[in-house]
Formats: C-alpha cells, structure tokens, sequence
C-alpha cells in the first residue's frame, strides 16, 4: 500500500499513559502510520496549565503549528507569545515549553527522526 492513514483519536495519549493527563495530551502518530524518517506530535496543553518538563535533542529540528489557542512558549531563555496559525522553528539544541492560555493550546509538531535524541530538561519554568 503507498499510504497509511490513522485518527488522532485513536493514537494513544502518552500524557495520560506516563501520568501528565491533568495537564496536556501527547499523541505521536509516527508508528501508527509507519513513517521511518519523519517524527509528529499532536499536543493540547490544557487551559491555563504548563507543560511538565522542557525538551532538547541532539538532530532533530521541530517546526511547531500553533493549531488553536493561545499561550506561551519558552525557548531557553527567552518567552515568547503565541497563538493560532504561529509557526515556531526550533533548533536542535535549544530547550522548549509551553504553557497555555485560559482557553488551552493545540498544537503539531514536525520533526526529522533520530532514535534517543531526546534530552529532559526538569525545573524549566520560573515564576
């Protein structure tokens, strides 16, 4: 077959699998449509909450759509604002977060894939 075809619903929520569910979703479609080279995620940080931890990698880019809402995005050291239809290119090495606004924030990650790349960042936040 040349496609593959899912629904974000039915791609399991590894928020709530690793215990974060309060906070957001976190669906990584990947496998479940066989890519071998490209990485997805399909976020919703829930109203007026954080995410957990912050992220890094070593390879691997992330181009990030702003699909609704409204919030904030933490890249190092630096806040920004953003909102629907924003697209935020990230480089590998910098550290990202968000956090929503009152009415939550969906959004798609794009990104090359490299296998372990990932480096959590906890305490990303400061108040």
């Amino acid at each position: 077959m040349s496609y593959a075809k899912t629904n974000l619903n039915e791609v399991e929520d590894q928020a709530a699998k690793h215990g974060f569910g309060e906070l957001q979703e976190a669906r990584f479609p990947r496998t479940d449509v066989g890519a071998e080279e490209g990485g997805i995620a399909h976020i919703r940080v829930k109203p007026g909450q954080r995410q957990p931890f912050a992220h890094r990698h070593e390879e691997a880019e992330e181009i990030h759509v702003i699909l609704s809402g409204a919030g904030r995005m933490k890249i190092d050291d630096e806040v920004l604002d953003v909102g629907e239809r924003d697209v935020i290119r990230v480089e590998p090495s910098a550290a990202r977060a968000f956090e929503a606004g009152p009415d939550g924030l969906e959004y798609i990650v794009f990104s090359t894939r490299h296998e372990n790349d990932a480096e959590m960042v906890q305490d990303f936040w400061e108040d």
